[in-house]
């Protein structure tokens, strides 16, 4: 694995280092600094060496397509890497960091050539570049044409084979320049791998959120590797209809209702047997909690005989691997079940715990329990798409 303990650097030589800074804001405020903070130990140890770094990263979501170009400009005007700059510069106190509005041509080219050895320059999100989703060939060539080598520390976009991700480090190797993962990447690596070996007995996975057919994929690879396989959320209600029990007006995906009563069949399968019910999503007058769901009503939340359940199946473990939330965690009157699986897992210290990301580790940050994970992924869908191809993620492979 190419690493930057690997990787030759000499002072002034020009660095990429594609991070996650896709934070999220409130207006053009940084609401959360978490990822920007998750790179730090990356972006330290290469300035230690001496190296200039150009780091790029994109920021929410530009929908190119058929839209006018002024609606283009307000996507970008609301995700505006800018908007990161003092967060950064705060945690790079002694250094210098710059900014770059733009995002190719002569302008990033002079940015880039004047940057000194131990200077950062924050370059714009890289989605203002409509290539660089669709991996434009020349987009990564221009790109890489400005720099010495490549980082890769950015999980959470580790399993898009975009421009910034992939394409510069194609490039860059096929020059014989060195290219390497950063220590966030193989935290990563190294954790999660844990999970996609799944050799460490009993393994159990929790697997919550609101769709069967998103998680198809994760299911199958889970199913060959787990003991058990803790089902919550809204996806819960598929396989209980499934099995012919009443769900009431519970969301539910009636073309995965073969599927999910083909996992059942494997014996792995853990449901819940009571849940708290709600006759109205937005504004509920009644709350209550059942065995089986009643017309009118849906399911918010696991109840407290499946929170018992779960518990005992958690307390086995050796190793436990968690996403999706149970139930409605946003709503205080549907939160107790995530909470409980949070603080069953952090009970069991003789489980390796792994946070696959997105809305669970939302929850266990929220809820206080974070730190007492063995790991908390910063990329859900990464985590994801690792677990269901067996470790391998363009943005890894790539480096080598």
């Amino acid at each position: 694995m190419n690493t930057i303990e690997t990787m030759k650097i000499v002072p002034g030589m020009k660095i990429l280092v594609r991070v996650d800074f896709n934070v999220p804001l409130k207006g053009t405020e940084v609401r959360d600094d978490n990822r920007i903070v998750a790179a730090l130990p990356t972006i330290k140890a290469l300035l230690e060496k001496g190296a200039a770094l150009v780091l790029m990263s994109h920021m929410g979501k530009i929908k190119w397509g058929k839209v006018s170009d002024e609606e283009i400009e307000a996507q970008k005007a609301k995700n505006n890497m800018e908007f990161a700059l003092p967060v950064l510069a705060k945690h790079l106190e002694g250094y210098t960091v710059k900014f770059c509005p733009a995002t190719h041509g002569e302008e990033l080219k002079k940015a880039i050539a004047g940057l000194k050895a131990k200077e950062v320059l924050l370059v714009q999100n890289t989605r203002y570049e409509k290539g660089e989703s669709k991996n434009n060939p020349e987009l990564a060539k221009e790109w890489a044409s400005y720099v010495d080598g490549f980082v890769m520390d950015a999980f959470g976009s580790a399993h898009r084979a975009h421009a910034s991700t992939y394409g510069v480090p194609e490039a860059l190797k096929a020059e014989g320049k060195p290219v390497a993962l950063g220590y966030l990447m193989e935290k990563e690596v190294k954790n999660l791998g844990a999970c996609v070996k799944g050799d460490v007995h009993p393994y159990i996975a929790i697997l919550g959120g609101f769709k069967v057919s998103d998680k198809i994929k994760v299911i199958d690879s889970l199913l060959e590797k787990c003991d058990k396989i803790l089902i919550g959320g809204a996806m819960a209600y598929t396989f209980k209809k499934a099995l012919g029990q009443p769900i009431g007006t519970s969301p539910c995906e009636d073309d995965q209702l073969e599927y999910a009563k083909k996992c059942y069949a494997s014996g792995k399968i853990v449901l819940p047997v009571d849940s708290v019910i709600a006759n109205d999503f937005d504004n509920p007058t009644e709350i209550k909690v059942v065995d089986e769901i009643e017309d009118g009503f849906q399911g918010l939340d696991i109840g407290p005989k499946t929170i018992k359940l779960f518990e005992e199946e958690i307390a086995k473990a050796k190793l436990i691997f968690w996403n999706g939330p149970t139930g409605v965690f946003e709503k205080p009157e549907f939160q107790a079940g995530t909470k409980a699986v949070c603080k069953a897992i952090t009970e069991n210290k003789e489980a390796f715990s792994v946070i696959g990301g997105g809305d669970s580790a939302a929850a266990a940050k929220e809820f206080g329990y974070a730190k007492l994970f063995s790991h908390v992924s910063t990329g859900g869908g990464a985590s994801l798409e690792m677990i269901e191809n067996d470790g391998h993620l363009p943005g890894i492979d790539i480096i080598g």
